[in-house]
């Protein structure tokens, strides 16, 4: 007899609900600081990431049972359940279609300066880098087309890690940097203690 498989996601329509009706819920948006600033849940809590894989057990240790991760698209927000589970933190859900898709349902959300998103950077300097490999293959010499397949490769190792070394990089850049980038004692500490 197997067992049925963890309902790891949660829809847009279920979270309306469980805010509606759950004091015990914590929204916790994985995103950097300045994608958050530009679209987030009311009342999630900020903690980009990087942040969280560096403190996983001390972010694990002030949540309760009904956690709710959210991303761009739940990539992210996929890889911070991971890391929560291995921390002890078996109850968390991914948002499916992430802060923009609970958007779309109607969900409450602060909407702040528009800029793109870090997945749309990522594809546009992809897209960006194989072109100019194969246009400058053509036109200056074929060993610029070396470039496409240094990308290519970079995205596929990106696939079946599930990482992405290029979000990373952009994610550095002054344009992602917002004003206040959360440390991990102010991301942290803001989030209500389980039971309080």
């Amino acid at each position: 007899m197997t067992s049925a498989p963890t309902v790891t996601t949660l829809d847009p329509r279920t979270l309306r609900q469980w805010m509606a009706q759950h004091e015990d819920l914590v929204v916790i948006d994985v995103r950097s600081a300045a994608e958050f600033a530009s679209l987030h849940i009311r009342g999630a809590y900020n903690v980009p990431l990087p942040l969280l894989s560096e403190h996983t057990a001390e972010l694990a240790a002030r949540l309760g049972e009904r956690v709710v991760l959210v991303c761009q698209s739940g990539v992210r927000a996929e890889q911070a359940r991971q890391r929560l589970s291995t921390a002890g933190v078996d109850t968390a859900y991914v948002l499916t279609g992430g802060a923009p898709g609970f958007a779309a349902a109607g969900g409450d959300v602060v909407r702040g300066a528009q800029r793109w998103d870090l997945e749309r950077q990522v594809r546009m300097a992809a897209g960006s880098l194989v072109l100019t490999g194969l246009v400058g293959g053509r036109l200056i010499s074929p060993k610029v087309r070396t470039l496409a397949g240094i990308v290519g490769t970079g995205l596929a190792f990106s696939a079946s890690s599930n990482t992405c070394a290029m979000g990373t990089a952009l994610a550095a850049m002054p344009w992602n940097r917002a004003a206040d980038e959360p440390t991990a004692t102010s991301a942290i500490s803001q989030i209500p203690a389980a039971g309080a």
